[in-house]
Parts: structure tokens; C-alpha cells; sequence
């Protein structure tokens, strides 16, 4: 009799933790090919142990991260996060300079960076999530061409997360909208929220469309993705039937809606 084989104890939790953690890419996941879904999970399991370390603020954070930027630099893996790229790194062509990019977000987060501009916002965009698109399309399969708009996927959907998590970050002392657009749209009353709102609706809607476009240059993988942005896209969506913030709160897409705009997105990819 044939025992089941035992699943990998770090492939288990990689994937437990995309399940628990962010619901909506894990659903997305599922349209992965399986021979690269393990690999995803791992990928993603590297930057949320990095993410909640400096949201959590741990003593360790900032050396956790100091070992993924030397290995970025080409050093011997000395931590968790950096053998799981290590050996990541065996199967794909991570760039470890984008990756050395996100570990810059990283300590954006850390020194509890202002943010004036809205160039700023980008730049920080890119960093925590545009350098994530761009690290997924290497391992989903492109030549490059497809990391501006996998970059600009990225910074939408953390465009998506500022907004949806606007009032929460407010109460613990975050603020990652731009001081000049705070000031251009006016106190936090209703119809000035409504007129914020609009405008960083407007910027986040303009990148899923840069980044949508280059879903077809990837290898594998586009109705994952596809159905990621559509999902993703659609908590804009919710915000705008909310009544643009008229209720404080995070901005909720159900799972059936979810599965819907899954399911259409997977198909037209």
C-alpha cells in the first residue's frame, strides 16, 4: 500500500499563509499552472514575512532585511527569507535589484517616511508592490517587456490597498497619501473625503490599464493574473457604491462578486 507523499513543511505554510493573508490573490492562484503555483506561494511567503516584520514592528526587522539586500549583493543566504530566494533563484531569474528595491520600501515603512508628492507615492508604490509585479512576471514567464506593466499592476493594486485601508492606517498614525493632495482636496469632511476619493481612484484606475495591457506578454499565468486585477480593481469599484467613504470602514467586495469578476476576467484572458 502507497502512504500519500508528505507535503514539504515550507511549501505547506507558504501556501496556508497566502490563504489566511490575502484571500483575493489566493484565489487568483488557483488559475496557476501547478507546476509554478508552489513557487508563487514561496515567492510571496518571502515578502509578507518581510512585510509584517516592519509593520509589527519586531526587533529583527531591520536585520531580516539587511540579509536579503546582501544577498541582493551577491552574499551567502544568512537568513529565512534570503535560502528561499537562494533557491528560488535556481529555477528562475529573480532580479535581485528590484528585490534589493522592495527591501527600500521595506525601510520606507521603517523610518515612517512622509510622503509630500504624489511622484513620492509612486516611488514608494513601486518599491512595496510595483517590484512585486515585476519579481512574479519573472517567474510567470517574460523577456522583460512586461515588467513596466507588471511594475504598474503592482502600484495599483497598492494604490488600491492605501485607499481601502484609509480610515485603519489614519487611526494607527499611517498616512500614505500625498501631503499636496491632502491640502488641494481640504479637511476630512464629506464632500472633500468624496473629492480625495475620486482623485486617487482616477490615479489607481490609470495604472491597472498600463498595467493590464501586459498581461498578454507573460509566458503563463495571464488568467491568474488577469483575474488578480480584475478582483483587485474591483474594490475601486466598491468604494464607489459605498458612496465614495460616506461610511468609514474598509471597502468589502464579497466572495461570490469575487469568484464572478474571477471567472469572467480568467476567461477573457
Amino acid at each position: 500500500m502507497l502512504l500519500p507523499r508528505r507535503e514539504d513543511p515550507l511549501q505547506l505554510e507558504a501556501r496556508t499563509t497566502t490563504r489566511r493573508v490575502a484571500r483575493t490573490f489566493a484565489l487568483a492562484c488557483r488559475l496557476l499552472p501547478r507546476r509554478i503555483r508552489g513557487d508563487v506561494y514561496l515567492l510571496y511567503l518571502v515578502f509578507r514575512s518581510l512585510d509584517d516584520l516592519v509593520d509589527d514592528g519586531e526587533p529583527d526587522a531591520a536585520e531580516r532585511l539587511a540579509a536579503v539586500e546582501a544577498w541582493c549583493g551577491g552574499g551567502l543566504p544568512s537568513s529565512r527569507e534570503a535560502r528561499i530566494l537562494e533557491d528560488l533563484a535556481t529555477r528562475h531569474p529573480l532580479p535581485r535589484e528590484v528585490l534589493l528595491d522592495f527591501c527600500r520600501g521595506m525601510r520606507d515603512d521603517l523610518s515612517g517616511r512622509v510622503f509630500v508628492t504624489e511622484d513620492e507615492v509612486d516611488e514608494y508604490c513601486y518599491r512595496v508592490a510595483g517590484t512585486v509585479g515585476v519579481v512574479m512576471a519573472r517567474i510567470l514567464g517574460t523577456d522583460g517587456e512586461a515588467d513596466d506593466a507588471a511594475a504598474a499592476l503592482g502600484m495599483a493594486m497598492q494604490r488600491t490597498n492605501i485607499l481601502r485601508d484609509l480610515d485603519e492606517d489614519r487611526t494607527l498614525g499611517r498616512v500614505y497619501v500625498a501631503r499636496e493632495t491632502l491640502a488641494r482636496c481640504g479637511p476630512a469632511d464629506p464632500g472633500c473625503r468624496e473629492n480625495l476619493l475620486r482623485n486617487q481612484i482616477a490615479r489607481a484606475d490609470a495604472l491597472y490599464t498600463r498595467g493590464e495591457a501586459g498581461i498578454g506578454e507573460l509566458r503563463c499565468g495571464r488568467r491568474a493574473v488577469a483575474a488578480a486585477a480584475g478582483m483587485y480593481r474591483e474594490i475601486l469599484r466598491q468604494i464607489e457604491r459605498d458612496g465614495y467613504g460616506a461610511r468609514e470602514g474598509r471597502a468589502v467586495v464579497g466572495r461570490p462578486r469575487k469568484l464572478l469578476v474571477a471567472a469572467r476576467r480568467g476567461v477573457v484572458a
